[in-house]
């Protein structure tokens, strides 16, 4: 059973030196830790269901050269996350035979005629997943000797629910694909 309707993506910069850039290590880390945080907080988002068996996670790198290609990688991903994580009895493979071609509004007339939802009434946590990024935003990190405030721009985790398709995101945050911060 794959997991890729459920697929996160963690993207990082031609630049980074994280673990030296060894891919193996790289996955490893990446996997494990999502792997015991899943688990870990389970009980947190579902109180009231039992974690049958322990969570585990595989992942891949893949290289892509531009941050153009990594915008349409995101998007592909986002459309085909949202239709195929609606459970209609058919396997992933059947699901995505029964998609190809058809475009969103044929698939959000497909989700209300055969399950009853109306994709535009959803939260945009389940239209648009999550996106996970570092913003930057100007916090005044002290006070000079006039009294004055001393502000500089500093990275901040943020998680909204975006249209990673549309231009608005990466007009409002240009930074986040830039080649270094």
């Amino acid at each position: 059973v794959s997991d890729e309707p459920m697929a996160t993506n963690f993207i990082l910069k031609k630049t980074t030196k994280f673990y030296q850039r060894r891919l193996s290590i790289i996955i490893s880390v990446y996997v494990s830790y999502f792997s015991l945080l899943y688990g870990s907080k389970w009980k947190e988002f579902f109180p009231d269901k039992e974690l049958r068996k322990l969570p585990s996670f595989d992942g891949r790198v893949i290289c892509y050269t531009s941050a153009k290609i990594v915008r349409d990688y995101l998007a592909w991903r986002q459309v085909d996350c949202k239709f195929l994580s609606f459970k209609s009895g058919k396997t992933e493979r059947e699901a995505q035979e029964f998609l190809k071609g058809t475009q969103a509004k044929d698939k959000n007339e497909l989700l209300f005629q055969q399950f009853g939802v109306n994709y535009a009434e959803l939260p945009a946590v389940f239209r648009k997943g999550s996106c996970v990024y570092f913003d930057q935003v100007e916090e005044m990190v002290k006070i000079d000797k006039n009294g004055n405030d001393v502000k500089r721009l500093q990275k901040k985790v943020t998680a909204e629910h975006f249209d990673v398709i549309s231009p608005e995101l990466w007009i409002k945050h240009p930074y986040i694909l830039k080649k270094s911060n």
